[in-house]
């Protein structure tokens, strides 16, 4: 009776043993026809189809017989991570699922040492990779910028070499008026020699000059950006202002002296220079707003030496037309110059040739 009791436990314990080998097959069984049919499938199908095999691991890892299976955990990391992705209704249970597979990749990668289940892990990596960005997106859509910067800056964890993440993370820094670290995202960007650097470089300037009111570090990054694109006359006049706030318009000049001397035929350059002197006489003229309608003397001589840096800034936009006739930038200044020195011939003259040229 003892011998035939035995036998029958012997045989009980090989069959439970083979059910729980039977849940790892089924769950491959179930993945391959996911993998095939799956993502063509609605919504709830594919959530039904997904929980059923991740139950399947759920009772194979659980059993002493065939927790240390790497199917088992293949398995699992692949119907987790699916979940993770596909479930956009419930942002908890994709987390939770994205937990799960995190756990069972390293479990799957430390008993598949003959690597033989590299590709099912690989996967499952990537749907997780795509998880996360996922709902970066969803919240980005839904202008939740915080939680969208944090998946941003996960993603970047994922691949330090992406450019595009880092571009995200930038730009919805940028829009939680986190400044520096989006500047911080842009720059990494442009040192992975991205095509949008010359774009990049002026976000970085601007935020650095009117959001962080930063001139010291403002005229750093635009002498970076100057390295790179040292004919950028957006860039040079950036540096050209900068200077004349802080008054050191000898500098100024003495950096635009440069430029011609090197490329005398360059309208914008010109144009530039120009720049140094009437940006000069607007400022005096915001000077002169203030001064009281009764001191004449003082109004006549502001008035006085206004006229006299516009003039001086004459020859250097009549050159760069000279360069170049259908400069814009000359022709608009020229007109300003002309409209208020009450001279309407010239004045007439700037904006024929400015009707002229065709909108963009």
């Amino acid at each position: 009776m003892k011998k035939l009791l035995l036998s029958i436990l012997i045989v009980g314990s090989a069959t439970f043993a083979n059910a729980q080998k039977s849940e790892v097959a089924d769950a491959k069984k179930k993945w391959n026809i996911f993998a095939f049919a799956g993502i063509s499938q609605a919504y709830d199908k594919k959530m039904t189809a997904l929980n059923d095999g991740l139950v399947n691991t759920d009772k194979a890892i659980a059993n002493e017989k065939s927790k240390d299976l790497p199917e088992a955990w293949v398995y699992r990391s692949l119907f987790a991570s699916a979940i993770a992705i596909t479930d956009t209704v419930s942002e908890a249970n994709s987390l939770a699922k994205q937990k799960i597979a995190e756990e069972a990749i390293v479990k799957a990668k430390a008993l598949d040492t003959k690597n033989a289940d590299k590709d099912n892990i690989a996967t499952a990596e990537i749907n997780i990779r795509n998880a996360v960005f996922g709902r970066g997106m969803r919240a980005y859509k839904s202008k939740d910028y915080p939680t969208a910067l944090n998946v941003f800056e996960q993603m970047i964890v994922f691949n330090p070499q992406d450019t595009a993440m880092y571009l995200n993370a930038g730009v919805t820094a940028k829009l939680v008026k986190n400044y520096p670290k989006a500047i911080g995202h842009f720059k990494k960007v442009i040192s992975l020699n991205s095509p949008d650097s010359r774009a990049l470089y002026a976000e970085i300037i601007d935020m650095t000059l009117r959001e962080l009111k930063d001139t010291v570090a403002g005229l750093a990054e635009v002498k970076a950006a100057l390295v790179k694109f040292p004919e950028d006359g957006d860039f040079i006049g950036t540096e050209t202002d900068i200077y004349i706030a802080k008054g050191d318009i000898a500098k100024s000049q003495e950096s635009l002296s440069k430029l011609i001397a090197k490329d005398p035929n360059k309208a914008v350059y010109h144009y530039l220079m120009g720049g140094t002197y009437y940006k000069q006489a607007l400022n005096m003229q915001d000077e002169r707003k203030k001064i009281d309608s009764k001191k004449v003397k003082e109004f006549n001589a502001a008035t006085a030496k206004m006229t006299e840096l516009i003039d001086q800034s004459l020859p250097f936009y009549k050159k760069s037309l000279e360069i170049d006739p259908k400069f814009v930038p000359s022709l608009e200044t020229l007109k300003q110059i002309y409209a208020f020195k009450n001279d309407t011939a010239n004045y007439e003259d700037i904006k024929k040739r400015l009707d002229a040229i065709p909108a963009n």
